[in-house]
């Protein structure tokens, strides 16, 4: 009830400063009481109005009758649209601009409902940069525009260096005037400001039209659905007029994908604990996006927490607070630092005149002591004079006395070098005697090694001249082996040439015989066909082969018998003479 006290309050406090003081009170209670559904008491009011009413935030005149007969009997059960409206009514016409602006009366009093959720809660009321860059946002966004930083960058510069925050009044101006809505007609800008006012006061979370099962008679019937942060209500329009019915949510809901049925897609469920409601969106992705929004109502509702721009506004307001808390322990830190400074400079002037004072001293002080040093320094002139010339005289002496004294160190000196030249010496001696006799040893074993590699060496070339006197006549061996052998392979050759030759004229004489045997054939056939055409049963007797048919590598019947067995002994013979 705090929170909706607070959000009464700005609007009333518009409606009270814009009316007459002397009538205010009166007007403006029995239109509260109307709009708000409380009963109006003329009595009450007559007792605790007074005419040095100083605003809504004081303790005397109207405020304490508004709290204890009015707000503090508010139950919710009221529309807040209309409170607004009546409340936009009564200040309105006293503070809206009479210049031209490039939206209507209608969205002049959506911004100003929404400048009251936005605004910071203490009087006057102004809205803050940080909350008109996020209002201006939103409005860009909804209208599908890009957000220009360095335009609002600008302008909050300026807007600083001049005051907090804006005015109801003149944030209506700002997004009348079209200056960060530029190139977007007046409908676009329109639409913007409802999208805006639904969601951050009317706590619309998502809108829109989807077919809606009915539960007696079964059938699809489209509806326009609108989700709140507890209740989807569904309508025939979207003009809000024909309310067909309500879906209750709690943290005991849940939503589902449904699979394709009965001809319908995209479908989904709302399970309530009395009943369940089966959906179907136009496509997919609102499908999708209405699953998503109506789960994170229920997960919301669960955790007990406020609606998502109201959370946002309330740590966008925390943060600013924070901010403005970090900022003032800063100047107090500052003006403790800047308290420390000036004391500090007060003590450093103190310090600084008592140094002078005591500079001051010090070079009396200087002064006194350079008079006495100069007398000390005349006096001591005179004992340094005699001091040198006993000085001089004992430097002298003990100049006699160090030659002595180095010239017998000089001696010493030499003798000590020729005691350890001989030792040296003596050292020396006797490692050259140590390495002549390793030495002599060394060359003792080296002989006797080369004695017996000499003897190895002389054996190995014995057998060396052996094996290559074997080797010699071998070799002379084989080769005459090689010689016979080229020789009865030429020989073998020669022959094989003649054999091809012979081969070759006799396979031309065998086709030149089976050549006259074909014609003689012919001949005879046709002898034949002609004789037994006139005789009919006379039968040549032909001659037939004495010898069995030979065939050779070179053709049949190349050879006789007898000379293919000569031909072969004669193979045989020169085989055995290469063997």
């Amino acid at each position: 009830m705090v929170g909706l006290k607070e959000e009464l309050l700005k609007s009333i406090w518009h409606a009270f400063t814009a009316l007459d003081l002397d009538r205010s009170g009166k007007v403006l209670s029995h239109n509260l009481c109307t709009v708000l559904n409380v009963p109006h008491d003329p009595v009450a009011l007559e007792e605790h109005f007074r005419d040095d009413d100083e605003g809504p935030v004081s303790n005397q005149g109207y405020m304490p009758y508004l709290n204890k007969f009015i707000l503090e009997k508010v139950q919710g059960n009221f529309d807040k649209v209309e409170f607004n409206r009546m409340c936009w009514t009564l200040c309105a016409k006293k503070n809206l601009s009479k210049s031209p602006l490039l939206i209507s009366d209608e969205d002049a009093f959506k911004v100003w409902v929404i400048f009251n959720f936005l605004s910071e809660d203490k009087y006057p009321l102004i809205i803050v940069p940080e909350e008109i860059e996020y209002l201006l946002k939103k409005l860009t966004e909804a209208m599908g525009a890009g957000w220009q930083q360095e335009q609002f960058d600008h302008y909050k510069i300026a807007l600083n260096t001049s005051r907090e925050g804006l005015s109801a009044w003149e944030l209506i101006d700002l997004i009348g005037s079209g200056q960060f809505s530029k190139g977007m007609d007046r409908q676009t800008v329109s639409m913007a400001i409802n999208e805006v006012f639904n969601e951050l006061i009317l706590d619309v979370l998502k809108q829109g039209y989807m077919l809606k099962k009915g539960h007696k008679r079964k059938n699809w019937t489209e509806r326009w659905f609108v989700l709140k942060p507890n209740i989807i209500s569904y309508y025939v329009s979207e003009d809000l007029k024909d309310k067909k019915g309500d879906i209750i949510l709690d943290g005991n809901c849940c939503v589902e994908a449904l699979p394709d049925k009965d001809g319908k897609k995209c479908l989904f469920l709302i399970k309530c604990l009395d009943k369940s409601f089966e959906i179907s969106a136009s496509d997919k992705k609102k499908k999708q996006e209405w699953i998503q929004a109506i789960q994170t109502t229920v997960n919301l509702l669960r955790a007990g927490s406020p609606p998502p721009h109201k959370e946002a506004r309330q740590k966008r307001k925390e943060l600013r607070q924070k901010l403005l808390a970090e900022q003032e322990e800063l100047e107090r830190q500052m003006k403790e630092l800047q308290t420390a400074n000036e004391n500090k400079q007060k003590e450093l002037e103190t310090v600084r005149k008592q140094l002078e004072a005591a500079a001051a001293r010090a070079a009396e002080e200087e002064k006194k002591r350079l008079q006495t040093q100069v007398e000390l320094q005349d006096r001591f002139s005179l004992e340094l004079e005699r001091e040198k010339m006993v000085r001089q005289k004992m430097e002298e002496q003990v100049a006699q006395k160090s030659s002595e004294l180095e010239q017998y160190l000089q001696r010493v000196r030499e003798l000590e070098e020729m005691y350890k030249q001989l030792q040296e010496a003596l050292e020396d001696e006797k490692q050259a005697r140590q390495d002549e006799e390793t030495v002599r040893k060394l060359q003792a074993r080296l002989l006797e090694e080369e004695s017996a590699k000499r003897a190895e060496l002389e054996k190995w070339h014995l057998q060396q001249q052996q094996t290559i006197q074997m080797t010699e006549a071998e070799k002379q061996e084989l080769e005459n082996q090689r010689m016979i052998k080229e020789q009865a392979l030429q020989v073998a050759m020669q022959q094989l040439e003649q054999l091809e030759l012979e081969r070759k004229e006799a396979l031309e004489q065998y086709e030149e015989v089976k050549k006259k045997l074909e014609t003689a054939a012919n001949n005879t056939k046709s002898w034949k066909d002609k004789v037994a055409h006139h005789e009919g049963l006379i039968r040549l007797i032909e001659p037939g082969s004495k010898n069995p048919h030979l065939i050779t590598n070179w053709g049949p019947a190349a050879f006789t018998e007898a000379e293919l067995e000569q031909r072969q002994k004669s193979w045989k013979g020169k085989k055995a003479t290469s063997e």
